[in-house]
């Protein structure tokens, strides 16, 4: 694609409206959320939103997150609010929940990946806020990275990735968070989790006071096939034909440039099996990187997961060895980040 000189904006109003002119103009622009930075353009708008795939090297079939400031723009995505995606909303919007919904028709099937549903969400975070109630448009955000690299969660990383491929980055803080929303799925009998995030099924089952699913996808490994359509080196898919609700579904995700082993088991094993590993790689020269996380602290691990692989990857290393967390709660979400990172490359000891 043809160079852009990607335009370096701050927080302030001015650089705000700035911002927001470029989306209406049909331009690119990544901004800070509490979970990671996005990657924007005006989701209404069919050929905006296909810069966006073309900006990532992003599979067209992979739907993108609409992200508003207000619940009156609901009206122009989708009908038929439920009272259950209104209990929703009220405990956890703004903040990292994504809704999918039926979507209406003029929502561009661009946007949604092709399907006729659409996921949604108001970000928890001032800037974001700001920036797309100053647009005056529903914004279609991935992750602003490029595709199948980790999610970005400062604007450095934005720049390490699309410096050239968008029109601005709103520089602000770093995200809070630190990994992706978590997106339910609103449309069927039972609401279904697609992608786990920080909030889970039990924090949705005690506002809705019934039970919520797990996508069963999440819940095995993948037999993974080399997609030759991928831009961006040897991205994998699931199931060619798997048509995905949600962003991470199909695709793998959030690979560094090192090779990454996972090791899972009880925690001493595992960091006296890391230590025989590292010894091992050393001694033929390779530099390896190391991640272990407390299984108390899972959200300081989601927090931090995605800036250590960059960091690793700025490093040289040619090896990441990670140790598994228990997947459960924040946990169940970090581990499936780290599984695709990985590549589903698990050692049991």
């Amino acid at each position: 694609m043809e160079r852009l000189e990607t335009i370096i904006l701050g927080t302030t109003e001015e650089d705000i409206r700035k911002g927001a002119e470029i989306l209406r103009d049909g331009g690119l622009v990544a901004f800070p959320t509490e979970t990671v930075y996005g990657l924007g353009a005006n989701g209404m708008d069919a050929e905006a939103a296909g810069k966006v795939y073309a900006a990532k090297g992003r599979p067209s079939d992979n739907p993108m997150i609409v992200h508003i400031a207000d619940r009156k723009a609901l009206e122009g995505l989708t009908s038929g609010v439920t009272a259950d995606m209104e209990a929703l909303m009220d405990a956890f919007w703004p903040g990292p929940m994504t809704m999918v919904v039926e979507a209406l028709p003029q929502v561009p099937r661009v946007t949604t990946g092709g399907l006729d549903t659409v996921a949604v969400r108001m970000p928890d975070h001032p800037v974001a806020l700001a920036l797309i109630s100053e647009s005056g448009v529903p914004i279609a955000a991935p992750s602003a990275n490029a595709s199948g690299r980790p999610s970005p969660t400062s604007g450095q990383h934005v720049l390490d990735d699309l410096n050239g491929r968008i029109h601005a980055v709103v520089m602000g803080d770093n995200c809070q968070i630190g990994i992706e929303s978590t997106v339910i799925d609103m449309t069927g009998e039972t609401p279904m989790i697609l992608r786990p995030g920080k909030l889970t099924a039990e924090d949705f089952e005690k506002v809705l006071g019934k039970p919520v699913a797990l996508d069963p996808a999440l819940l095995q490994k993948p037999v993974l096939v080399e997609d030759p359509a991928s831009q961006n080196g040897p991205a994998k898919i699931a199931d060619a034909d798997f048509k995905p609700k949600s962003p991470g579904q199909k695709y793998t995700h959030y690979a560094p440039k090192a090779e990454m082993i996972i090791f899972k088991g009880e925690p001493e094993a595992v960091r006296l099996a890391i230590a025989e590993a590292k010894l091992e790689r050393v001694q033929f020269g390779e530099k390896v990187g190391v991640i272990i996380y407390d299984d108390s602290k899972p959200e300081e691990a989601a927090h931090n997961f995605f800036a250590e692989l960059r960091a690793m990857d700025k490093a040289g290393v040619d090896v990441i060895f990670a140790a598994a967390l228990k997947e459960d709660g924040v946990g169940f979400a970090v581990m499936n980040r780290m599984f695709k990172s990985a590549g589903y490359h698990i050692i049991e000891v």
